[in-house]
């Protein structure tokens, strides 16, 4: 069979204009018919069409997919488990949040008593749930499978107060060091990591770090910090607060544990 690109796009549910992207990128280009010379898409084309929206499904960037299908069969094979895993840890936050709305109706209904623990089981594991996917493989490479075990467990065992708590501080950690990083004149000179604001959005930090884990210690804390310069993920993220705060964060931080 062969497809123009219009017919292609209707085949696969997919504008002309995203199959023209992909050519461009690299990703699936048609072949020109050697009799009329118009670019047409075999089979072949729509088998890979096929495999490209599959590891979209799987959350997979463009990039990647073009890697994954340029790659030999272990690579593809290795990529596909990776999201399969992914996949199934997705359906069980789903299972827990439905399992929690059930009980939750079925309480209102007065069919069922719901305890409070019960009530934020659901949550509490997409929370953890959506970590894992971001960042649990190199949190265990870098901190142990133990240590990230026993964090997912103590968030597990939070209180409706400990759950409401690590709701709200994110919200006030960043209010108080944007506070903090604004003190000072507009080009930054006066800035003092080591001020009374900063140390305060530093203790706010110190008690959000430690709703997460039972084993706070020092060191621990200045590894994450300087992650927050090194890491291009955590660096966007405070400096969404303010431009220059994940280093401002950072350089607080240190003086904060030292």
């Amino acid at each position: 069979m062969e497809y123009n690109i219009n017919e292609l796009a209707k085949l696969a549910g997919l504008s002309a204009r995203t199959l023209r992207y992909y050519d461009a990128f690299g990703l699936l280009s048609p072949h020109r018919n050697h009799s009329n010379g118009y670019r047409v898409y075999t089979s072949s084309e729509a088998d890979r069409l096929q495999q490209i929206l599959f590891y979209r499904e799987l959350g997979m960037p463009l990039e990647e997919i073009k890697t994954v299908l340029t790659s030999d069969g272990n690579d593809r094979l290795t990529a596909l488990e990776g999201h399969l895993t992914a996949l199934r840890k997705k359906k069980a936050q789903l299972e827990s949040l439905v399992a929690t709305v059930e009980k939750t109706i079925a309480a209102a209904k007065g069919e069922i008593i719901m305890n409070d623990p019960e009530k934020f089981e659901g949550f509490k594991k997409k929370m953890i749930g959506d970590n894992e996917t971001k960042y649990g493989k190199e949190a265990r490479e870098k901190y142990g499978r133990k240590a990230i075990d026993a964090s997912n467990a103590h968030v597990l065992s939070w209180t409706q107060a400990q759950y409401d708590r690590a709701q709200a501080l994110s919200n006030e950690l960043n209010a108080c060091l944007k506070a903090a990083f604004e003190q000072g004149d507009p080009i930054g000179s006066l800035r003092d990591p080591g001020g009374e604001l900063a140390q305060k959005a530093c203790a706010l930090h110190k008690e959000w770090l430690c709703l997460y884990r039972n084993d706070y210690s020092k060191q621990a804390h200045l590894e994450l910090a300087q992650t927050y310069v090194d890491d291009p993920r955590f660096k966007a993220y405070y400096d969404a607060v303010a431009p220059g705060c994940a280093q401002f964060l950072r350089d607080a931080l240190f003086v904060y544990c030292k």
